[in-house]
């Protein structure tokens, strides 16, 4: 246990001590011996010094280790004094012979008034409780739990107990779960833990939708929600991220005593608002809710309305980037080695069939644009589930290019899960003019992993039926961008 005489720590304990000096020096030191011989420092407020060394930390530490001015015998009268004479001493018992060992002499020590050289006041009125205490660790063991855990770590820190320290966050990170991930990662964040902050950010990736329906989420500060709505690695849908964020809205305006009204929980959200990824949503999502939310002013209302239903699509003021819950680093192969001009369309789909050796997750395709210079495309993208037909995953948006003969990128909504050794039909529908296309395609592509050398095998195969011209050899579609 570290006890400060400096009081304002927390739980409530305030200190009899006016002291707010440095951290004491080492146990058993000269500064110690030099409180027996030369006499005790005057005693702060509150404190009453009534054995050898009382009042100073060196010399308690130096009593608790057997050394000098350890008390152990009838403390002789200061050769000094004040003018009404010298400082009278109350006899003490040789304690520190009945205790063989440092850790006993440490333990005899603690909640004991012999030495003591602050008290603790707890508590208040008639239940308070005066509790004496010594400005040093009484031992290296320390048992922690839930409720006393994050006292423990701001006494660790303000006492500059590095070790101490050490142990509350190991206790935390063991404990760390999704329905406390929240509270954990306000309080790393205020006691300057980047390591406790960082697993918690990363279980709260994991396990957002959990997270955010914790009790503990509605608690967090406004810093600590715009930190976790900024990051792309959020693995829920943007509607359900936008429903816990007007949760936490409604919890604020109360925190301010504020009436819980639309133009006050836009106030309380600031910068967070601009932070949820509106274009994400399909435009059902968005008009059965945010729309209807009195949150958003009607202008915004009514662009994100526009960039739902029309093409090119128009800007908007909120991020469209696309959330993706997964980790290590973002791959693309490409299936062309060479790129010629002039491919037309005319409502017809590009399809191209394809396999993969592992499982991965496709987060978007690469397609060519314009020959034309600058232009916008309409495009709707899907990835198909060949043998049933199923939709996975598709996303009706657009791209720009800027005419030269490089793919553009067109992402999903959300990350679509490829299974080893499964077949999926890759599906793009532009509509705008001729662009770039791919020839001399491969059947087989191997993505190598440049750090852990795992290879990832794709199979392409020609996709019969309605394709708009596209095959292994020719087309559409050139990349696939995906994460292993």
């Amino acid at each position: 246990m570290a006890a400060g005489g400096s009081g304002g720590g927390p739980g409530g304990l305030s200190s009899s001590s006016s002291s707010s000096s440095g951290p004491p020096p080492p146990p058993g030191n000269g500064a110690a011996a030099a409180a027996c011989t030369n006499g005790p420092p005057a005693s702060p407020p509150g404190l009453t010094y009534n054995q050898c060394g009382a009042g100073n930390p060196a010399a308690a530490a130096a009593a608790a280790a057997g050394g000098p001015g350890s008390g152990g015998s009838a403390a002789a009268a200061a050769p000094g004094g004040a003018a009404g004479g010298p400082l009278q001493r109350e006899p003490v018992y040789n304690w520190q012979a009945t205790k063989p060992t440092v850790q006993e002499r440490f333990a005899f020590l603690f909640n004991n008034e012999v030495l003591s050289d602050v008290h603790f006041l707890v508590g208040k009125g008639r239940g308070s409780q005066r509790i004496p205490a010594h400005r040093f660790l009484y031992s290296d063991e320390v048992q922690i739990g839930p409720e006393t855990v994050m006292t423990t770590l701001y006494t660790a820190k303000k006492y500059a107990v590095p070790a101490l320290e050490a142990h509350c966050v190991e206790f935390l990170k063991k404990n760390l779960r999704a329905d406390n991930a929240f509270m954990l990662l306000t309080q790393a964040r205020l006691f300057d833990e980047p390591q406790l902050a960082s697993l918690c950010l990363e279980n709260i990736d994991k396990n957002t939708s959990d997270a955010i329906n914790a009790e503990g989420f509605t608690d967090i500060d406004l810093d600590t929600l715009v930190a976790v709505l900024e990051r792309d690695t959020l693995g829920i849908r943007e509607v359900r991220l936008f429903n816990a964020v007007v949760r936490w809205s409604e919890a604020e305006c109360q925190r301010q005593q504020l009436q819980v009204i639309p133009e006050n929980k836009r106030k309380v959200l600031g910068k967070a608002l601009s932070l949820i990824r509106f274009p994400l949503m399909t435009i059902e999502e968005f008009a059965a809710g945010p729309a209807q939310s009195g949150i958003l002013t009607d202008r915004e209302v009514v662009s994100l309305f526009l960039h739902f239903t029309v093409n090119p699509k128009p800007r908007v003021e909120f991020i469209d980037r696309p959330r993706c819950c997964l980790r290590g680093k973002e791959c693309s192969i490409n299936r062309f080695q060479q790129v010629e001009s002039r491919w037309g369309y005319s409502g017809t789909s590009d399809r191209i069939r394809f396999s993969v050796n592992k499982r991965i997750f496709v987060v978007g395709f690469g397609l060519y644009g314009s020959i034309h210079g600058p232009t916008d495309y309409q495009v709707n993208i899907q990835i198909i589930h060949t043998d049933s037909n199923t939709v996975l995953g598709q996303n009706d948006t657009g791209f720009s290019c800027d005419g030269s003969s490089s793919t553009f990128r067109v992402m999903f909504k959300e990350p679509v899960e490829i299974l080893p050794n499964v077949s999926y039909t890759a599906c793009a529908t532009l509509k705008g003019p001729d662009s770039h296309y791919g020839t001399k395609g491969l059947r087989k592509v191997i993505h190598e992993s440049p750090t852990t050398g795992a290879k990832t095998c794709f199979t392409f195969c020609y996709a019969a039926g309605n394709n708009n011209g596209t095959s292994v050899e020719d087309g559409q579609i050139p990349e696939i961008i995906f994460y292993t």
